[in-house]
């Protein structure tokens, strides 16, 4: 039985919303095993109420920071010197910092240069360098999307429009529609058509001789290339699942030698 990774969960409750919390814990225990939950902020500032309800619950440590500034993040010192601490302890495997401020962008470089792994976790508006410096980013908001899945309201029939109706329709202006601005999208791992590009880009450096490549190390290169990628970022649960519903690759499934019932899955662009 492989050893489970030990973790430690480090919060900036200032920078991140409590409604994630279910998220953030879910996000962490599909890594391995929890050690260490701590919370980080001014629990005397009634901006924390969100926080007190959930911390208890989850048994989250909260440490205390008062804000010497006003308007300043005072969480994020203490957060660093307790990552700090920990890991020269030696008695964690990997990291979960959750915050959306590029403060914690060298912290994350320097787990990582001592073979920790860092699991970030944010909103969609974290700063790329913050994400880029971690092994891998959840997106809190994307998440957490998903999990509460609205019900869809009741469609409404529209009202028939009478005769007069039909004819002031008829004679308005119909107004000219104003050219709609093409916004660049960034290249990273919640953008459809980076991962597309990166996904055939990496197929063709690193497929055999004839173009296929196991599905396990295009996921594996593509999670290099794009910390914050996610196939649940695109509504799917499985990548293989996910590279066929782009359309763009050829499917080979191969009976695998240590087990007849699990297949081997390559692809090749098609």
């Amino acid at each position: 039985m492989e050893k489970e990774m030990k973790i430690a969960v480090l919060i900036d409750a200032e920078n991140i919303s409590g409604k994630y919390v279910n998220v953030i814990m879910s996000e962490a225990n599909n890594l391995g095993n929890v050690i260490y939950k701590r919370i980080y902020g001014d629990w005397t500032s009634p901006q924390m109420g969100a926080w007190r309800n959930v911390v208890l619950d989850n048994s989250i440590q909260p440490i205390q920071q008062y804000s010497n500034v006003s308007g300043k993040n005072s969480s994020d010192s203490s957060l660093i010197i307790d990552a700090m601490d920990l890991l020269y302890q030696g008695r964690v495997d990997g990291f979960c910092i959750v915050s959306s401020d590029s403060d914690f962008t060298r912290l994350a470089s320097r787990l990582r240069e001592t073979e920790m792994y860092v699991l970030g976790m944010g909103e969609q508006k974290t700063p790329r360098s913050f994400i880029s410096a971690c092994n891998k980013f959840s997106y809190l908001d994307i998440l957490y999307a998903a999990s509460e899945k609205p019900e869809k309201p009741a469609a409404v029939a529209p009202a028939l429009p009478t005769e007069k109706g039909k004819s002031r329709a008829r004679n308005a202006k119909q107004p000219a529609n104003p050219p709609k601005k093409v916004e660049k999208k960034a290249e990273n791992g919640s953008n459809l058509d980076s991962v597309k590009a990166a996904l055939k880009e990496l197929t063709e450096e690193n497929s055999d001789d004839e173009g296929w490549i196991y599905s396990g190390k295009l996921g594996y290169l593509l999670s290099k290339r794009f910390p914050d990628f996610d196939v649940r970022n695109f509504g799917s649960k499985k990548f293989a699942s996910f590279v066929r519903s782009l359309k763009i690759f050829e499917t080979r499934e191969l009976s695998d030698d240590e087990s007849e019932t699990s297949k081997r899955i390559y692809f090749r662009l098609k």
